[in-house]
This record gives C-alpha cells, structure tokens and sequence, in this order.
C-alpha cells in the first residue's frame, strides 16, 4: 500500500502549495491514502470549515490537527460532521470530534489514522499519550482488522517522539512527528518494521522562523515583548512530507523516502516509486 503523509500546512502559502502540489503527487505516485496536517492552515492558528473542504478537493483523504486543533472557534462544531478531520486522541472525554478513524481505499484497504499528541514542552496538556495509542491499538490490530496504521504524533520534542516510536514498533505501519516545521533526517525503518522519522516539516515558507513572517518573531527573540500577531510568512512554499510503502501481508513498511517540493529547500521524492 502506497501511503502519502504531508506535514504542517502554514498559511495561505502553504495551502496555495499543496492545492497545487497535491494533485500532481497522486497523478504521479497514485497512493492509496494521503493524510495532511491542517492545524496551522488558518493563517497559522487553527483551521476552518472552508478551509479543511479545500484540502480534501486538492486530494486529502485525513486531515490530522494538533495543538491549534480550536483556535479558529468553528472547529468546534463543524468538526463534529468531519469524520476525516481529526484531533489529538488524547484530549479529554467530551472534547468535540474524533482522534482516530478507520478509512477504506479505494482498493478496499482498511487504514487506521490516529492523531496524538505529546506532553513535553507544550500547550494544552492533554492526558498520556502513551495508554492513548495503546488503547487504539488494542481495539483496531494491524492485521486483523485493518491493513495498516499511521500515525501522526504531534509533539515538541523529539525524544518523546521517538520514544514513541520505539512503543509502537511492529504494531503500526508508520508514525510520523508533527509540530516543529524542519523537515528531520531521520526517516528509517525500524527493527519491528514501523516506519519513522521525527518531524515531517511543513508546507509552507522556510525563508521564516517555522513558516511565521521573520520581524516578530525577531522581535520577541531580542527585545522579550510582542508587538503584534505572528503572521505567516507569504513567500514561495515548501511542500514537505513522507512517503511509506506497506507490505499488503503485514502491514509494515517496505520503504520510507522524504518529500520535498518547491520553496528553497533541496527536492525531494520517493525512488522506490
């Protein structure tokens, strides 16, 4: 199975970027199942109904959140009648929408997404992530009742990140890292057969500080005040993502590759496609 991750979209440049990229990357690999991080794709905070319908026409199948998942107020309600918008599984009983949904492709495979998200240095703190995925794994097996898993596990730090990882290793077919917006070096198979790299990075402008407009984010280095609301920066768009192939008898990755396209980083796409 052919599995399609892009990270954090910042903005209207990076919206702009992978309505355009998108549609070419599933003339051109036709992957099974395509998921993308929407929580910063309303101007950086959050996302909204209009929003969230555009990346499911420019070919989305689940558009994962994280810690932005309720800046934009309507996500409260309209998340409700989205079941391939979800939020971090880990929020509180009560919080509106979902953090996991089993999603059938075309072909008729069977694909658990879940969105999570970690506890070390960031806002809200949600409950462990850890007895979170477990429990999802618990109830939904690769192999029994799905052909793979993917995960999207939105988190500041690294360690916790991989940590994970080593958790659910041989048990999901990938988990990806969220959050940060630099694309990592890392994406590997590890020894149980679950794809992995730390942070996928975003889709958005890299001449930033993570995708924001670089004055304010300067200024609040240097002088400690704001001044005004982060803004995203409106320059060319990196489209950055993953690519995963499963084995469609287990579940478990086969090959993992980078995607880079556009904006000022060096390219980047899958070779064993």
């Amino acid at each position: 199975m052919r599995l399609i991750f892009l990270g954090d979209v910042v903005g209207r440049t990076g919206r702009d970027a992978v309505q355009r990229e998108l549609p070419l990357l599933r003339e051109r690999y036709r992957p099974d199942l395509v998921v993308v991080n929407g929580e910063n794709a309303a101007h950086g905070f959050g996302i909204t109904e209009s929003i969230f319908d555009a990346l499911i026409d420019a070919g989305a199948d689940v558009v994962t959140l994280g810690n932005h998942a309720f800046d934009q107020r309507e996500a409260l309600v309209f998340i409700e009648r989205k079941p391939q918008l979800l939020r971090p599984i880990n929020y509180p009983a009560g919080v509106p929408g979902r953090g996991a949904g089993l999603f059938t492709t075309s072909r008729g495979q069977r694909v658990l997404v879940i969105n999570v998200m970690g506890r070390v240095m960031i806002e809200p703190q949600l409950d462990d992530p850890f007895a979170a995925l477990q429990r999802e794994l618990d109830s939904c097996r690769l192999g029994e009742a799905c052909d793979a898993i993917l995960v999207d596990f939105h988190a500041e730090a690294t360690s916790e990140k991989m940590a994970a990882a080593h958790h659910v290793d041989g048990r999901v077919s990938v988990l990806v890292g969220t959050h940060t917006h630099v694309p990592t070096a890392d994406h590997a198979i590890l020894k149980g057969g679950t794809a992995y790299i730390s942070d996928a990075g975003m889709c958005g402008d890299y001449d930033s500080v993570i995708g924001m407009a670089k004055e304010e984010p300067l200024t609040r280095f240097i002088r400690k005040l704001p001044v005004e609301r982060l803004k995203p920066a409106e320059g060319p768009a990196s489209v950055c993502g993953l690519a995963v192939e499963t084995d469609d008898a287990t579940g478990l990755a086969l090959h993992v590759g980078p995607i880079r396209i556009g904006g000022t980083l060096s390219p980047a796409e899958p070779r064993f496609w």
